[in-house]
């Protein structure tokens, strides 16, 4: 009797401990965490998980709210609009109780792209003593940890860090250089979630449904579904490939050779170039996060597919927006640097095509753009100066997110006149004037006739015009500025922010003349590979080229 009646007690026993335990699996998502910092001025959702049915109440800067999990164990509560200020403590309880210490109220900004925006602070212009001043505690910053997947990701990882001498180095640069900023003209605290990855294209950063309704952009899901046909193989062929890469890594440390190159992994499922991969695994997570707005640098994976690069970038920003549900939020980027090799004569390459689709996109409401055509490096696709990069973005945001009254963009063109052989620009943009950034003459211009044939021109500012013309040219019919990878430019406004590159004509890229063989030259992914970034998947053709 005492047998049976033990065994019982027992069995009660594992059932109420199992009982408890289903119970106890309270949890945050993981964008929550130990100084975090919330949105203020809007409602703000909390989620996680737990239970199912199980009842959970969330308290936080005086306010309780609660919830029951469904039927999946997903639970989430809505706090409402706070202002900037803290520290808080966040706590969520159900059949167990979280505690969360340091928790700030202020502005949260999504950063995101590919490695111009991955590049951290100790790796940027004058390191060492940026970080020595790196003094902020109310600025946090939250790396998501990379992930690519096939379908939306319920969770992330990554942890909220506080910003200091100590922490500083290890964030993205251009967002820290953004908040810092941010932070010293708002006095708010000011939270980062760094949401990126060096060599990924635009594509990889955007919803499948959203490629999977235009056409055009269709395409990149085909050919992910092609690429798979055959993956199996080619992804053994690469696993040998990568053996054999590992011996001549050896081989190469024993002379003390400069070891070669890693054999990049095929098209697969987790290839971070994987058509809405990081979407999946990066994005979907943090929603629905309530932010102030967005800071995006990518483009130089997508440069060789400008075609279909603005129907992209506008179709990821429109849906993101749809996606968080908090409407047009501020979606602030930056235009591609100056890069590789000055061209002696005017030229028309992938680079400048890609720079106009970014242009472009300012046809989006509540968007802005940051011109660093004169802070990159011609030898080096990261530039260091991160720093104007982030102040850039800065004064954007000041005047769209904050509805500050200053001059946040440098001169863009808006119409040409011509007569009497010249051809005379206008620009928006102008603040206190056009400037010649470090004298006269202005340089980067070139004008056409009939013909087409590009030749440099004579500019000058007059008012707020600048008045182009070439005695090669009788009868101007197009000017660009600044049209190259890596142009000679120097028009400026007088509070010294630089003039987006454009053209004023629309004509198709044409066929550069076929180039001698030269048996020296490096493939595309060797000279990929010096810039640090991952070679991009080559994409299928644009319709119609």
């Amino acid at each position: 009797m005492f047998s049976n009646l033990s065994q019982r007690a027992m069995a009660v026993m594992v059932v109420t401990i199992l009982a408890s335990s289903a119970r106890a699996e309270v949890k945050l998502a993981g964008v929550f965490g130990e100084h975090m910092v919330l949105q203020r001025g809007v409602k703000v959702p909390v989620w996680g998980t737990a239970g199912a049915g199980e009842k959970v109440a969330v308290a936080f800067n005086g306010q309780s709210v609660s919830a029951a999990a469904d039927e999946k164990g997903a639970w989430k509560v809505v706090l409402e609009s706070m202002e900037a200020g803290g520290p808080f403590e966040l706590t969520v309880e159900g059949a167990n109780k979280l505690t969360v210490p340091d928790v700030l109220v202020g502005d949260v900004w999504v950063a995101s792209g590919q490695s111009n925006m991955e590049w951290v602070v100790q790796n940027s212009n004058n390191a060492p003593e940026e970080l020595a001043a790196a003094d902020f505690p109310r600025i946090r910053h939250f790396k998501v940890k990379r992930a690519v997947a096939g379908e939306p990701a319920a969770d992330g990882q990554g942890a909220w860090v506080v910003c200091s001498p100590k922490t500083a180095g290890g964030f993205s640069a251009v967002a820290y250089y953004f908040a810092r900023d941010l932070h010293r003209q708002l006095n708010v605290p000011i939270g980062l979630l760094n949401t990126s990855w060096g060599g990924t294209p635009a594509q990889a950063w955007t919803r499948r449904e959203a490629l999977a309704a235009d056409e055009a952009l269709k395409g990149y899901l085909d050919a992910y579904d092609k690429a798979m046909e055959g993956y199996d193989e080619r992804k053994k062929k690469h696993d040998e490939q990568v053996e054999a890469w590992k011996k001549q890594v050896e081989e190469a440390k024993a002379k003390g050779e400069k070891p070669p190159r890693q054999p990049n992994p095929p098209m697969g499922p987790d290839n971070p170039h994987r058509p809405s991969g990081l979407w999946n695994g990066m994005v979907a997570p943090l929603l629905p996060y309530a932010i102030k707005g967005a800071i995006w640098y990518q483009g130089e994976s997508n440069s060789g597919d400008y075609a279909r690069y603005e129907k992209l970038f506008t179709t990821m920003i429109s849906d993101w927006r749809a996606q968080w549900g908090q409407g047009d939020f501020p979606f602030l980027f930056v235009q591609l640097a100056n890069f590789m090799a000055r061209a002696e004569q005017p030229t028309d390459d992938n680079w400048p095509r890609l720079r106009e689709t970014q242009l472009n996109t300012l046809k989006l409401p509540n968007t802005g753009m940051a011109v660093i055509i004169d802070i990159g490096d011609e030898k080096d696709i990261h530039p260091r100066n991160k720093q104007d990069v982030g102040k850039r973005l800065a004064l954007a945001a000041r005047k769209l997110a904050y509805g500050e009254d200053l001059v946040y963009s440098g001169p863009v063109y808006e119409k040409m006149d011509v007569a009497g052989g010249k051809a005379t620009l206008h620009f928006k943009h102008v603040g206190g004037g056009l400037a010649a950034q470090g004298g006269e003459p202005l340089k980067g211009f070139a004008v056409c006739g009939e013909d087409k044939e590009f030749v440099w021109a004579d500019a000058k500012i007059e008012g707020e015009t600048v008045v182009v013309s070439s005695e090669k040219v009788a009868a101007p019919v197009a000017v660009r500025y600044a049209w190259a990878n890596s142009p000679e430019c120097n028009l400026y406004n007088k509070e010294g922010l630089p003039a987006t590159p454009f053209r004023t004509d629309d004509w198709p890229k044409a066929a550069p003349p076929p180039k001698p063989a030269q048996k020296t030259a490096a493939p595309p992914a060797e000279k990929t590979a010096k810039t640090g970034e991952q070679a991009p998947v080559k994409p299928p053709a644009p319709p119609g080229e």
